[in-house]
């Protein structure tokens, strides 16, 4: 294997074997896989991808992701690839093309990196973010030709302004990006109520009620596509974190259950997890904890916002109609959690 390599292993999910021999076989996969990408090294990577019957004219959106740099910081994971509608026909250099994305905490880091790469990708971006981050929200919008939306998303009225805006400005909204979240680190015995509450408010209640207006407003488009930004935290648990990672394993919670409902509308819901990405917070970490995060997992490295905001573009793909209520860790294969 050479170094960046790339091995993709293709697989039947076992729910849809006839036979248990046969989905004791396709369940096994998974372990091969992982393992493999714990071994091939060198900034190479493997993945398994479950296709359910039918469903292989699906497949190309993933393949380009998972074949391409875009996929550096993603390794050992499991896809699951469903049957949807063929997609027209894609321009794969700018496959957001006349579409509509909005982004939550688009100002800076992660976000920031998200509205780029959709921007990219050729959608129009309509970044939102708290009013204090006016100036940083606006040089980022007027950089990728998008527009900004400054309103606190844990206010009352937050999710009715947005669908508004939405409506009225864009005729509704193809993209939606949960990515605005918030840290308050304390251990659970010495964590404030208002700790508590300020993190689940951000990062999970104001996400369910921003969807639940979106959709009750038919504000999301046909084919839409929504992406939580979760976390390894939220699969495998942190120390003085139980606040952040009780929302982000919420948020995953929010993507299996929705996914069902949403697929009647032709409309996916999937999340990227994110491990240890250098950020502005992570850089400000003592330098030890922060060589350790980037040396824990199987690059031996830390992801850059970039990582996660690729594999974000791949699930907010037009062509990416069969994936649908997948976690995909943006994490090199850590070695923390699943």
């Amino acid at each position: 294997m050479r170094r960046s390599g790339r091995v993709i292993v293709l697989g039947t999910p076992p729910a849809d074997c006839p036979e248990p021999v046969q989905a004791v076989a396709q369940r096994a996969l998974e372990g091969l896989v992982r393992s493999i990408g714990k071994e091939v090294r060198r900034g190479a990577t493997a993945q398994l991808l479950y296709v359910r019957p039918g469903a292989e004219a699906q497949l190309e959106s993933t393949l380009r992701f998972f074949l391409s740099p875009k996929s550096a910081y993603v390794s050992g994971q499991v896809v699951r690839i469903g049957s949807a509608e063929a997609p027209v026909e894609i321009d794969w250099e700018r496959p957001l093309g006349g579409r509509t994305a909005l982004v939550t905490g688009a100002s800076r880091g992660i976000g920031e990196a998200i509205a780029e790469v959709l921007a990219r990708d050729g959608a129009h971006v309509v970044g939102v973010d708290v009013p204090a981050q006016a100036a940083d929200l606006d040089a980022v919008t007027a950089r990728i030709g998008g527009s900004s939306l400054l309103v606190d998303i844990t206010e009352a009225d937050a999710p009715a302004t947005m669908a508004t805006r939405l409506l009225e400005a864009h005729g509704g909204v193809d993209v939606v990006i949960h990515n605005a979240g918030v840290t308050r680190d304390k251990t659970l015995a010495r964590m404030s109520q208002d700790q508590w509450r300020q993190v689940l408010d951000i990062n999970l209640l104001a996400p369910h009620r921003i969807d639940k207006e979106l959709f009750g407003r038919d504000a999301v488009k046909p084919g839409g596509r929504v992406v939580c930004v979760s976390s390894i935290s939220g699969i495998a648990g942190n120390a003085g974190q139980t606040n952040y990672a009780t929302s982000k394993a919420g948020i995953i919670g929010m993507v299996e259950a929705w996914a069902p409902r949403l697929g009647d509308r032709g409309v996916t819901i999937n999340a990227v997890a994110p491990g240890f990405i250098e950020t502005q917070m992570t850089a400000a970490m003592p330098i030890a904890t922060r060589e350790a995060g980037r040396r824990m997992n199987s690059l031996s490295q830390g992801g850059l916002p970039i990582d996660v905001a690729e594999t974000i573009a791949w699930f907010a793909s037009p062509a990416s109609g069969g994936v649908t209520g997948n976690v995909v860790r943006v994490c090199g294969q850590s070695l923390i959690g699943a």
